[in-house]
């Protein structure tokens, strides 16, 4: 049976040592009361209860999956998951980072976020049901008319109702612009909508009393395509002037997919038959509110698999420690024993470190990117706001993409740790390579995500957004280039600073004259900069564990981060060499292919 141990001391060491986000919330009036001490509390409870309470659920709710009864369209979901958002809900957990106006805690994104690292590792499929709530929470609370956000959030807030994100349809993966569900207006200014939705997670259960359903769908004299879309809320039950809730919607669960992995969350097929909703934001203006939701879903998707990778790293490094197989190439170390334990074998430790260095590296870029957001939603700077926000769209793609690729990477290696026993489900790896394996799918494939920093986020504004990354890239460099114990560190993030810029242009100049270029260099593409944002993080890490041990600090964490530190640079970093190289090559080999491909 798989364990789980919340990884607290190196949550701690990124928000209190690396990127000191007390000294950044003296600076927001929102958070200046906000100290170390009130942050490692919340951790720490956030912690017993994803690895006493969720964790214990996770294979088991696997095995049983949930269940829709097709007469009442209603969702059981696996045994004790109920009980299980019900102690959430009694320990205050929804509202955690949401606005005091509507109950919530107002606490930082940062706690919000390794709340949700630590749920993920403990029951991904679990965790999703109250990770979409917060997802319809934001966009509400950023679209939403007054009277709609005072009708919702509060309940939203407390966990009382969930939500849910209504976009894809049986005919249109990505591409809302195809979608043809139709809202038509009614007199008392609802709408009736009707249509069919696929791939709703979260989208039917018997958690709460309303489901709250955020839909895209099109007005009757909308224009074609992704500029006609517009986004409405449609709950499960009506809701009554007074709060109270009133008549059944016309929304329900058609089926429940059968699918790989996450299988007790209830992916939902949701059918509309006229059913009431209400409409957010501005006619056609859908995807704008919509795209604050989905974006929200982005970097959640990568926090889903940190946890995976996290939790996976955790039981192949135990399993390592114990299992005895064949004796070390240098000399026997085990010497009462028959074998030695596998962990001497420098392959193991190859994958452990791997997967030790994508939780770390991504933990990293996951708490960089929730200052990010609190800067870019509670700063008084306007230039703060600004900036942080250009770093935050630009981060997102590759926290999502990059993020899912590397847990991909460390579930199946922390799985081949086990060797045949990976394969077996009592030791419950196997459940996390296949939980892992839609991350990379949803919320926008990973292509998909490739496209949107090659071509919006860096060719999209002439690679403005960055430039400014790079700034912070020059910025370490200038404090510790003269320093000799810190030069294995940041010497290769400098140079691929520098290649970047002239790879980037190259890639630009070919796009001018072929978008298909850009679409033939976009993954290779961002992984180069997710391990430039990587390497950067990594050295940032490695700066302060120096300054520690150089201090006279004797804590054997420190040293441990500059051996994970060096194994990432020496192993890990540098297949952009070849990711350039084969970006270089260009779109000719693959769509010069008809023959191939007949």
């Amino acid at each position: 049976m798989p364990s789980y141990n919340p990884p607290l001391r190196d949550m701690q060491f990124l928000m209190h040592e690396v990127f000191k986000v007390t000294d950044a919330y003296q600076a927001m009036p929102q958070h200046a009361d906000v100290d170390a001490d009130t942050i490692n509390a919340v951790l720490e409870e956030a912690g017993k209860f994803a690895a006493n309470v969720t964790f214990p659920l996770n294979i088991s709710g696997d095995e049983e999956g949930c269940h829709l009864d097709k007469t009442t369209h209603e969702v059981t979901t696996p045994k004790g998951y109920k009980e299980a958002y019900a102690q959430f809900v009694e320990g205050g957990w929804p509202a955690l980072s949401c606005d005091t106006k509507y109950g919530g805690q107002g606490l930082p994104f940062v706690v919000n976020s390794a709340l949700y690292e630590m749920l993920n590792s403990a029951n991904q499929a679990w965790t999703m049901y109250p990770g979409l709530s917060h997802g319809a929470y934001e966009a509400l609370h950023a679209h939403g008319s007054p009277e709609l956000q005072a009708k919702y959030l509060p309940k939203l807030t407390s966990g009382e109702w969930t939500g849910t994100m209504c976009l894809t349809e049986p005919h249109c993966g990505t591409d809302l612009g195809l979608l043809r569900s139709k809202a038509e207006p009614q007199a008392d200014g609802s709408y009736k909508i009707t249509g069919n939705k696929i791939f709703i997670s979260a989208g039917e259960h018997d958690f709460t009393s309303n489901i709250i359903h955020l839909v895209l769908a099109r007005l009757p004299d909308a224009p074609a395509g992704s500029k006609g879309i517009s986004l409405f809320v449609v709950p499960k039950y009506l809701v009554n002037a007074d709060g109270s809730l009133g008549a059944r919607n016309g929304i329900y669960c058609g089926g429940l997919e059968h699918k790989m992995g996450i299988k007790s969350n209830a992916t939902a097929q949701i059918v509309m038959e006229d059913a009431v909703g209400e409409l957010v934001g501005q006619p056609n203006k859908g995807l704008q509110a919509m795209f604050v939701m989905m974006n929200a879903a982005r970097l959640g998707v990568g926090n889903q698999s940190l946890g995976l990778t996290e939790v996976a790293f955790q039981n192949a490094l135990a399993y390592a420690k114990d299992r005895l197989q064949m004796r070390s190439l240098s000399g026997t170390k085990a010497k009462d024993k028959p074998a030695d334990p596998i962990i001497v074998h420098p392959d193991v430790r190859r994958m452990l470190l791997t997967a030790k260095a994508y939780a770390e590296g991504g933990r990293a870029l996951s708490t960089f990117c929730a200052l990010l957001i609190d800067q870019e939603l509670n700063h008084p700077d306007e230039k703060v706001r600004s900036d942080s926000a250009d770093l935050v769209a630009l981060l997102t793609p590759i926290v999502k993409a990059f993020l899912t690729d590397n847990g991909w990477i460390a579930t199946t290696q922390s799985q081949q740790v086990f060797g045949g026993h990976g394969f077996i489900k009592e030791w419950g790896m196997e459940q996390y390579v296949r939980d892992n394996r839609i991350n990379m799918i949803y919320e926008g494939t990973n292509g998909v995500q490739a496209l949107d920093l090659l071509g919006r986020k860096v060719l999209g504004n002439q690679g403005a957004s960055l430039k400014k990354f790079g700034k912070l890239i020059a910025k370490l460099v200038e404090e510790e280039g003269v320093n000799e114990k810190m030069s294995e560190f940041i010497t290769p993030v400098a140079m691929l600073g520098e290649q970047m810029t002239k790879f980037t242009t190259e890639i630009g100049f070919k796009g001018m004259q072929n978008p298909d270029e850009v679409g033939a260099a976009s993954v290779d593409y961002l992984r180069v900069a997710g391990h430039l944002v990587f390497g950067y993080l990594f050295a940032r890490m490695a700066q302060v564990s120096l300054r520690a041990i150089a201090d006279g600090n004797t804590d054997p964490f420190y040293v441990a981060k500059l051996q994970v530190a060096r194994f990432y640079f020496a192993k890990l970093f540098p297949e952009t060499a070849t990711l350039m190289r084969t970006a270089r090559a260009g779109g000719k080999t693959l769509m010069d292919s008809d023959a191939a491909l007949a």
